[in-house]
């Protein structure tokens, strides 16, 4: 498959969805920040100074999900329909897990969405932390399923169905 986004004369280009069918597409996205173990008890006593670190990435995550248009030179401005951000703090190594959910019912694809939802989030905590923390690490953002679309359905290989 060519790159859609490179026109025949190889410039750069919105892709042309006027004529494709507006379907239900649901994609899930997820990222990691590694943190140091007093880092990580800090925020899930709620004891950082900035204030309540999950919730405010969580409300970054879904404000950024809804601006991804604007942020991403060639995505299309959508009209998302919903964005969850979730997140699990894992002990080994110390950290926190980001999923987001983004649905749409649109012309093209809602992943870009999810993977700003996560990528912001993951921003956020490190703000939110660098005092205690700078060397806080985002890592192993990516697309993990996705669904809806005429390329149909995608899990990525090594998670869990239920992703």
């Amino acid at each position: 498959m060519g790159l859609t986004h490179i026109d025949e004369r190889g410039k750069a280009r919105m892709v042309d969805v006027t004529a494709k069918a507006s379907t239900e597409r649901v994609a899930v996205a997820k990222g990691r920040v590694l943190m140091k173990k007093e880092t990580l008890g800090l925020v899930l006593a709620n004891e950082v100074k900035k204030g309540d670190v999950l919730g405010v990435a969580r409300v970054a995550g879904i404000m950024a999900a809804k601006r991804t248009g604007e942020l991403i030179p060639l995505c299309h401005p959508l009209n998302v329909t919903s964005v969850e951000v979730d997140f699990e703090p894992v002990e080994d190594p110390p950290g926190i897990d980001i999923t987001a959910t983004a649905k749409v019912a649109s012309q093209t694809g809602v992943e870009m969405e999810a993977m700003t939802a996560v990528s912001v989030a993951a921003l956020t905590i490190y703000d939110m932390c660098k005092a205690a923390d700078k060397e806080m690490t985002i890592t192993e953002v990516r697309l993990v399923k996705k669904t809806g679309g005429k390329s149909g359905a995608f899990l990525r290989k090594g998670e869990p169905a239920g992703s």
